[in-house]
């Protein structure tokens, strides 16, 4: 390990903010933002807020998906990053997921959240869309994963924890021509 990484660590252990390992594996990327418990059901007030201290809402309308990875620490459109989310019935609650960065809205980052259920073979909830995406470097247990197509987050770019991975244009663009196909 070298000086200045060694210095680092030691850095973030002694001020608390030592944790850089998500449910799903080890970080990939630069930590970002504030730390997330990742439990269901979590309160972070801060986290995915706007400066005001609100959620702005689910982005709603026409998505034009933008296809620039580039693992740098920052989040950009065909990466798979890992953030809070908040839940659709209560934005103040709400919890860590990773989600496939697909375009911008202002300063926001606009995303589709993954899963690794199985959507299909379990009765959703309606008007719920997802599409299979397969397995990635952003599940360490190389799990098979959904996007979900009807729900685009917007992200605060401040509050990414961790890239997850780059998602091969292929299925990015099958991704994005999904999404187009629902009016997204």
């Amino acid at each position: 390990m070298r000086a200045r990484d060694l210095f680092t660590a030691l850095l973030r252990a002694a001020s608390g903010t030592a944790r850089d390992r998500s449910p799903d594996g080890p970080a990939r990327g630069r930590r970002r933002g504030a730390p997330s418990s990742g439990r269901p059901g979590s309160v972070a007030p801060s986290q995915g807020l706007a400066s005001d201290g609100g959620y702005p809402g689910d982005h709603v309308g026409p998505v034009r998906p933008v296809y620039a990875p580039d693992l740098d620490g920052d989040a950009d459109p065909g990466e798979i990053v890992w953030t809070w989310v908040p839940f659709e019935e209560d934005h103040t609650r709400g919890k860590d997921r990773p989600v496939l960065v697909v375009g911008r809205d202002g300063p926001w980052l606009l995303g589709l959240v993954l899963s690794s259920r199985d959507h299909d073979a379990r009765s959703g909830r309606p008007g719920e869309s997802w599409l299979d995406l397969g397995t990635g470097d952003w599940d360490s247990r190389r799990r098979p994963s959904e996007v979900r197509l009807d729900r685009v987050v917007r992200v605060d770019p401040r509050t990414v924890r961790r890239e997850g991975a780059v998602l091969d244009r292929r299925r990015f663009d099958a991704v994005a021509a999904a999404l187009a196909a629902q009016g997204g």
